[in-house]
């Protein structure tokens, strides 16, 4: 029996040792050998029929309750890892226990706790990592086992594990814990309040302030400050001050290291002096180390280098004699923490490991479980640090271990990944970089050569790449200028096979036009007005308003006067509802001069389309002619298709252009007018003096077919030796319209040899003058003295366009111009004629009125119909053989010719000169259309009358006779007209208020009289431009009438300071002098 409670006693004293027995097993060999005792006593009982010795029951008994006993203290204790607890010294009386964390020693108690779970009954065995997702009831359960277990000595836990696993265990007496003092733990705050400021005290600063306690002051300054017990404003003085001034040492690199190498040095030799001592101080640490139940803080030391390891006394030289600056001359511990575990790190001298090195030896050591991917990384590392001859590199044993893992993958480490385990990488890092370090190193002179090598190499590819690069660029470019140009070409040959089937197509229908005109002019007819403007794309980018400029011809829509016909007016601008109903009342009048009734008035909304294209929006900065902008408009053209489907149709248009050709080839219908290329060779100024030449019209002596600057000077000196009397010479440009291209220079008042040529002059007889000879020195005189003449003297029209004479002398040699003479009379009065040559060959008159000019005489913004200056018979002498030469030429449709006229000085006789032609529809013509549709008059151009007929009147023979028959009396009107009348003021009125004032001033139209004003919108955004028409029975009346409106219109929108930019004042004062010759006029008709 004693053997075996020995047995199990040694039993479970094993397992205990052991650590891996569980407590169920203990428990349950405990229970087997009390069993087996009790059975063999019943049997000894029951073989010799002797009584039991009560008194070595008792004795076995009790040991075996000491050996549980002992056991369950030692298993307990262990199990709740009860710390030794090292009192401080300074205060040993109250210390504060600490549970301390062994890995051994909790991971045996897991597994203790584990098995000892494992073989409870009535508890399933679940793997640990199921614990956690087990239900609160099993937790609880699971708990309450546990603490049954860990303290069986509670009379409870005692009754439960008897009833449940039929153990018994003996009363344990737990032995008295000393009792160690804790200090209660106090909750609340642990702060007082601060006095603070009071309120009424920062309302009223004139009060007392109150005390600062000194434990306000040790709060310090800003506290006192931030609570307002010292003023913001206040000046503080500390005394004694916080800093003091003193003068600071500052210390060079080189003696920092100079100073902790001694240091270090010192060291290594105290431990060669001394090993006993060294060996003593290891052994105290490894002592202290292996202190058993403590977890304390390892101690850090320097790292120090074995003797063996210590750097030679010549790589110390070599290093005090670089400079303090570079990587090489800083030590490498300076770089890396003062203190650190001396397992944890080891030193690398000149790319090579002592392996006889104590630091390595211990960090061998401590990280020996990892050591073979330790040594792999190591590998690498070494290899780094010898090509770069690294002197020293501290390895980090943690940072290793992290940057092993990507080592066992199987990836490669850059360069960055192993200098990361170092830890005065920063000082390799600038080591490495220095330039040159690498053939420092191990094979540094074969590493120098193929670095040599390479970059030689290297030098030769990017110089043969760069070549091959330039090549293939230049190769590059000249494929995509060729494709380009292929792609030109290819669309520039398209073009011209559109455009040439245009003109054919333009020709073909031209013929049909011209064989069937007679049937055409009295039939049923559509007429589509294109009022474009094809000029150049320079000119059309030039021009201020180009889109109102195209608009000025809105009196086309009075084509409508023929019953047959039916207007399509192309629009340049988007009409509002205003503009239309003033339209649509203005045509509306019709009915009512027909009748001489007001009250028939009407709004016309038939026989008249006004159509705006869509690509008006879409390209409002292009300055496309509006053909063009027509062209790439599908709606309105397909509108146009269908308001012209099965009825005669024809375009005039304005100034040709080849878009004009394509508009009409999509719609099918033929143009009313010239060739494009024809219309613009002939409408230039050199064009129209070949023209008037052809004809053997007179025109201003001159010179045309100008294109270089000499050509220039020689033909206008020449011209100015032949023609002394002559003041002002004119310069035209060819391309442009108007008086836009035009200069001018007064050559007798500047010319400072002019008054000696009119002597010379005198000399000879005016067939001698015509000699070279005779000229020869006057011609030489001129030519020199020119230029400087007319760099200072010479005038453009239009300065905005051309604001110096060299700018306009440039334009005019790049584009040809051409030189004429001014009439050498003080009374000019110039014209214009409308002439149309329809397809049938018959040539018309159908306007003809005298120029009124703004603030110079050759700008026109209005004229006079009809005209007044010129005999008719001669008028129509010249038209006809204007239109005859033009016919020749293949000019079809409107054309409009500028004629001047004055009295020669010398013969006393009326002169007339040709001076300019435009192969277009003027403005003038559509402003006489209006003219006639609100008159119901006709214009005869060759007697230069506006017949106009009167209203009916009732004529009574006598009293008492009945009433005759009605007679019609037939009467002359006179008419001016403008539609370039500008006012920057018209802007800040509407057109209703604007109607609503000239009614209130009696301006107006009086349909019985058919005479009096009416006015032409041209565009309803900025308002400032208008076209107005004046109609009285006499000249001077309409004239009168006309100035009078602009008058009025001009005091009611303008103000003494704000007078605007207008034309208006020129017009009257312009008005005012035509009416001073009229008068004089007619004074001496009357004499």
């Amino acid at each position: 029996m004693t053997a075996a409670v020995l047995g199990c006693k040694s039993h479970a004293a094993c397992g205990m040792a052991g650590a891996a027995d569980p407590v169920g097993h203990l428990l349950v060999q405990v229970q087997n050998d009390l069993e087996h005792l009790k059975k063999k006593l019943v049997n000894s009982n029951q073989q010799n029929g002797t009584g039991v010795d009560i008194q070595a029951l008792e004795t076995a008994i009790k040991r075996t309750e000491r050996g549980i006993k002992k056991h369950t203290q030692d298993y307990l204790a262990y199990i709740s890892c009860n710390p030794m607890t090292i009192l401080h010294e300074q205060n040993k009386d109250k210390y504060t226990p600490r549970v301390l964390k062994w890995g051994p020693q909790m991971e045996a108690a897991k597994q203790n706790q584990k098995s000892l779970l494992s073989d409870i009954p009535g508890t399933r065995r679940q793997p640990l990592n199921t614990i956690s997702h087990m239900s609160p009831g099993q937790l609880h359960k699971l708990t309450f086992s546990t603490r049954i277990v860990c303290k069986p000595e509670r009379p409870t836990h005692r009754d439960l594990l008897n009833q449940n696993y039929g153990i018994s265990f003996p009363l344990i007496n737990s032995k008295p814990k000393s009792s160690v003092s804790m200090e209660k733990i106090a909750k609340g705050p642990t702060i007082t309040h601060l006095s603070v400021l009071p309120a009424s005290h920062r309302m009223d600063s004139s009060l007392t302030p109150p005390p600062v306690h000194e434990k306000d002051v040790q709060k310090g300054i800003l506290s006192l400050l931030q609570r307002g017990l010292i003023p913001p404003a206040a000046r503080l003085t500390l005394v004694p001050p916080a800093v003091r001034p003193q003068t600071l040492a500052l210390h060079s690199a080189q003696s920092r290291w100079t100073a902790s190498h001694s240091q270090g040095r010192e060291h290594a030799r105290q431990k060669e002096e001394d090993p006993h001592q060294a060996n003593q101080d290891q052994d105290h640490l490894d002592s202290y180390l292996s202190s058993d139940g403590m977890e304390t803080p390892l101690p850090l030391v320097r790292h120090n280098v074995s003797s063996k390891t210590t750097r030679t006394s010549a790589n110390v030289t070599n290093q005090e004699t670089e400079d303090s600056e570079s990587p090489a001359s800083q030590d490498p511990w300076e770089l890396t923490n003062e203190i650190a575990p001396i397992d944890q790190f080891f030193t690398i001298y000149n790319g090579v490991i002592d392996p006889q090195a104590t630091d390595f030896l211990a960090f061998k050591q401590h990280y020996c479980l990892s050591w073979g991917s330790f040594m792999t990384f190591l590998k690498s590392l070494l290899r780094l640090l010898q090509d770069y001859a690294v002197p020293a590199a501290v390895v980090n044993g943690e940072r290793m271990r992290i940057a092993t893992l990507d080592v066992e993958l199987g990836k490669t480490l850059s360069t960055s990944e192993l200098l990361s385990v170092l830890e005065n990488r920063s000082w390799v890092h600038k080591f490495l970089n220095q330039p040159g370090q690498r053939y420092k190193g191990r094979e540094g002179m074969s590493a120098a050569a193929l670095k040599i090598q390479s970059m030689w190499r290297g030098y030769k590819d990017r110089v043969a790449y760069l070549a091959h690069r330039r090549q293939r660029w230049a190769a590059g470019v000249i494929a995509i200028a060729w494709l380009l140009y292929v792609q030109k070409s290819r669309v520039h040959k398209m073009l011209l096979e559109s455009r040439d089937r245009h003109l054919q197509n333009f020709r073909s229908r031209a013929k049909h036009l011209a064989s069937n005109w007679n049937h055409i002019r009295t039939c049923r007819r559509s007429i589509i007005h294109i009022p474009s403007l094809g000029y150049t794309e320079k000119q059309r980018a030039q021009a201020t308003d180009p889109h109102i400029d195209q608009n000025l011809q809105m009196g086309r829509l009075c084509d409508i006067a023929d019953p047959n016909v039916d207007v399509i007016y192309v629009c340049p601008v988007k009409m509002d509802e205003e503009m239309a109903q003033y339209y649509r009342k203005l045509l509306g009048l019709r009915t009512a001069v027909l009748s001489g009734n007001s009250e028939d008035a009407t709004e016309l909304h038939e026989r008249f389309t006004i159509i705006t294209p869509e690509a008006v929006d879409r390209f409002p900065n292009q300055h496309m002619c509006l053909s063009t902008l027509l062209k790439y408009s599908p709606k309105a053209l397909h509108r146009i298709r269908n308001l012209i489907q099965g009825r005669e149709a024809y375009v005039v248009g304005r100034v040709p252009h080849v878009d004009d050709l394509a508009v009409a080839d999509m719609l099918g219908v033929p143009i009313l007018g010239t060739e494009p290329e024809v219309a613009h060779l002939y409408s230039t100024k050199s064009g129209s003096k070949r023209i008037f030449t052809s004809a053997d019209i007179p025109i201003p002596p001159g010179q045309y077919d100008i294109y270089t600057e000499e050509q220039f000077l020689s033909a206008l000196g020449q011209l100015i030796t032949d023609n002394l009397l002559v003041t002002r010479w004119l310069f035209k440009v060819d391309h442009e319209c108007g008086s836009n291209g035009t200069a001018f220079c007064d050559i007798a008042v500047h010319l400072p040899c002019y008054n000696w040529a009119l002597r010379e002059n005198k000399k000879y007889s005016p067939d001698t003058w015509k000699q070279k000879w005779a000229q020869e020195k006057v011609l030489k005189q001129i030519t020199e003295e020119l230029p400087q003449v007319l760099e200072y003297y010479a005038q453009p029209v239009n300065r905005k366009r051309y604001p110096t004479w060299g700018r306009f002398l440039q334009t005019l040699v790049s584009h040809g111009g051409v030189i004429e003479a001014y009439p050498p009379a003080e009374s000019i009065t110039c014209l214009t004629v409308d002439l149309l040559i329809n397809p049938g060959g018959e040539i018309q008159m159908v306007s003809c009125g005298d120029q009124i000019h703004g603030n110079t005489p050759l700008q026109c913004i209005g004229s006079s119909v009809p005209q007044c200056s010129v005999p008719p018979s001669m008028l129509e002498s010249i038209c006809n053989r204007i239109g005859e030469a033009c016919k020749m030429r293949g000019v079809l449709g409107y054309l409009s010719v500028e004629l001047v006229t004055f009295i020669d000085p010398q013969s006393l006789e009326q002169q007339i000169w040709a001076t300019d032609l435009d192969l277009c529809y003027s403005d003038q013509l559509a402003m006489t259309q209006l003219l006639l549709y609100l008159t119901n008059g006709t214009l005869d151009c060759t007697n230069s009358q506006l017949n106009v007929p009167s209203t009916f009147r009732k004529m009574e023979r006598s009293r008492h006779q009945a009433l005759t028959a009605e007679a019609p009396l037939a009467c002359s009107r006179f008419a001016v007209l403008s539609t370039r009348l500008v006012h920057t003021n018209l802007s800040l009125v509407y057109y209703n208020v604007f109607f609503q004032m000239c009614k209130a001033h009696g301006i107006g139209y009086d349909v019985k009289e058919k005479q009096g004003s009416v006015f032409v919108l041209l565009e309803n955004l900025k308002r400032h431009r208008i076209g107005m028409l004046s109609i009285a029975e006499d000249l001077q009346g309409a004239l009168m009438t006309f100035a009078r409106n602009l008058f009025i219109i001009h005091q009611e929108i303008s103000a003494p300071k704000m007078q605007g930019e207008t034309n208006f004042k020129d017009c009257v004062q312009e008005i005012e002098t035509i009416l001073g010759v009229t008068e004089e006029n007619k004074l001496v008709f009357e004499q």
